[in-house]
């Protein structure tokens, strides 16, 4: 409960800094995907469940109890649907990812919460754009139209720069003109291999890792869903008895 209302904190603190929360519409400005939403649909999820297991547990409150157990019941119900889904329709899922990221890649600049997002994600996977660098042609500031007047022009973010171990400061022009560059040297100063099939390479290095870590995910909460239940059955057994 207090792991989610710390999330929730997080949340809106970053909306407060953004000036989200004294203009409310503002939240349908952008084009992209808010990070900010993440911490607050967690936040919020871990707050109601955290609290109605643990209020309800300590005030022996069986409709509490009852809620917690069916509210756990259907995220692990939508979590084993959803990877059936993923598995079953994986084209569809990666088709998506596509879309899902090149959207970002066009609201680049509107957000500095997505813009970090994007940052950390290039840099961890050494990617660059969904599929290649080219995707960032989508992007107003970094295309390579002649109508573009922006320096950023024909290039790319630096987090899509080669990392030269020597350098103790980063660059943040190492991506200008890169994509102007023949192949050959794209690939020296750049990633040249798309963010997607980077993930998917992730994900087989590490499948067993992360198929651990849903399997623990699960059986905590088929163990919640079973201990409020024994719960709420001891409590309607000894009021039964008076």
């Amino acid at each position: 409960m207090f792991l989610g209302i710390t999330f929730l904190g997080i949340g809106l603190w970053a909306w407060n800094e953004k000036g989200v929360l004294s203009n409310i519409s503002s939240i349908t400005d952008l084009g992209g995907f808010d990070p900010v939403w993440l911490f607050l649909v967690v936040g919020g999820v871990m707050f109601i469940l955290g609290f109605a297991g643990c209020i309800g547990a300590l005030r022996e409150n069986t409709f509490l109890l009852k809620f917690f157990s069916v509210f756990l019941g259907i995220i692990f119900f939508l979590e084993l649907t959803a990877g059936v889904l993923a598995f079953v329709f994986k084209d569809w899922i990666k088709d998506q990812l596509y879309f899902f990221i090149n959207n970002n890649i066009r609201a680049y600049r509107d957000d500095i919460d997505l813009q970090n997002l994007i940052d950390f994600t290039q840099e961890y996977w050494q990617c660059c754009g969904a599929f290649g660098a080219d995707d960032w042609n989508l992007n107003i500031y970094f295309n390579c139209t002649d109508s573009n007047a922006s320096r950023e022009r024909c290039g790319v973010p630096f987090s899509c720069c080669t990392k030269d171990p020597a350098e103790d400061v980063i660059n943040t022009q190492c991506g200008y003109d890169a994509r102007q560059k023949p192949e050959v040297d794209q690939q020296i100063v750049i990633y040249t291999k798309g963010c997607v099939p980077q993930f998917e390479k992730w994900l087989q290095d590490n499948l067993t890792i992360v198929a651990g870590i849903f399997i623990g995910i699960a059986l905590l909460q088929i163990f919640g869903i079973c201990l409020a239940q024994n719960l709420v059955s001891d409590i309607e057994a000894v009021r039964a008895s008076w």
